[in-house]
């Protein structure tokens, strides 16, 4: 037995193995917030049934759910990649914990990598849920899984990008008031529920300009539709992906 045998080789893990240790962290604590789950599983679902049971918005020709699946799936993304991960992160921000994150052997960018991982699992048992209550209320989607699964990532980058800008500029108390204030108005404004064409001309040529609305319509056009990848929404969302993740790394503090 050689004398080194028993010596400590005190140092960081592979930068992998900490992003999944921290993304699986980041996962059970989303998952075990009440008022996450309220926001990413009850509110979409609640709305989802309600909305596709009851005829108290008039959704156009063909099944309400067929208009509803698509835009609740938009409204998952939200509250999970926008609202919810501003809120815990500003509060995270508040309390210190990612000024000492900030600290360790994890690098900055790679706690935001094990953040994003965090979300996209969340959404995957998001859309998971969604789809099954939404087959069981008589749902036909149509179009391609995988221009599905690009808006998707596309929005979630978006919302992303915003939620951590708003989370790393804002009080906590404020990040909380401001992102539950926007979930609201993009959820009456946003196309999720009720048609833009509902909306004046000239109001619904904004709104059709949001992420929410962009992915909503998109995954509409796809799964409603059955129409090939919708490049318009397509690069709405990758506008605001790139603004809000840059604005997010330029100003995000810390402290």
């Amino acid at each position: 037995m050689s004398a080194g045998t028993y010596t400590p080789r005190p140092g960081a893990a592979p930068t992998g193995r900490m992003i999944a240790a921290q993304a699986a962290f980041e996962t059970r604590m989303l998952l075990r917030n009440g008022e996450q789950l309220l926001l990413t599983v009850v509110i979409p679902s609640l709305l989802l049934v309600l909305f596709s049971t009851v005829g108290i918005v008039d959704t156009g020709g063909g099944e309400a759910v067929d208009f509803l699946a698509p835009g609740v799936l938009a409204l998952a993304v939200m509250s999970t990649a926008f609202t919810g991960q501003a809120i815990a992160t500003g509060f995270e921000r508040r309390y210190g914990v990612l000024k000492r994150l900030g600290a360790s052997p994890l690098p900055r960018w790679a706690l935001m990598t094990a953040k994003t991982l965090a979300v996209l699992v969340t959404e995957v048992l998001q859309v998971a849920l969604l789809t099954v209550i939404a087959l069981a209320l008589g749902w036909s989607p149509h179009g391609s899984p995988l221009s599905v699964a690009l808006l998707l990532v596309l929005g979630t980058a978006a919302f992303s990008g915003l939620g951590l800008l708003m989370a790393g500029t804002l009080r906590a108390e404020a990040t909380l008031a401001a992102a539950n204030l926007v979930f609201l108005l993009l959820l009456v404004g946003g196309g999720v529920i009720v048609p833009l064409e509902k909306f004046p001309a000239g109001v619904r040529a904004v709104l059709e300009l949001l992420p929410i609305s962009a992915l909503s319509d998109g995954l509409r056009d796809v799964l409603r539709e059955g129409s090939a990848m919708p490049w318009g929404a397509a690069g709405i969302l990758a506008v605001w992906a790139v603004l809000g993740l840059g604005a997010a790394a330029r100003f995000f503090r810390w402290e």
